[in-house]
């Protein structure tokens, strides 16, 4: 399993922007791809509700979880900008 810790980037966290961007990406992937806060229980990142219910605010510490890098690449680079100002 492939994982990467990154900080949140955006703004205002994984509010709704965020999380519509990041869940969008990640269900486009092949493979399923979970977004973590630090002792949280994984949600799917495929999903802009649950990962809102994270409540990840910004500089707070995310870990995504995928069988594939390529993947956690690619969302956790998404985790890790500022999709607000985008």
């Amino acid at each position: 399993m492939a994982t990467s810790t990154v900080t949140v980037g955006s703004a205002v966290g994984l509010h709704a922007r965020p999380a519509t961007i990041i869940a969008e990406a990640a269900a486009a992937l092949s493979t399923p791809v979970t977004l973590a806060t630090e002792g949280g229980e994984p949600v799917d990142a495929g999903s802009a509700l649950m990962i809102m219910t994270l409540g990840a605010e910004k500089g707070a510490t995310v870990i995504v979880e995928s069988d594939d890098q390529a993947a956690v690449d690619q969302i956790a680079a998404l985790v890790a900008r500022d999709l607000d100002a985008e």
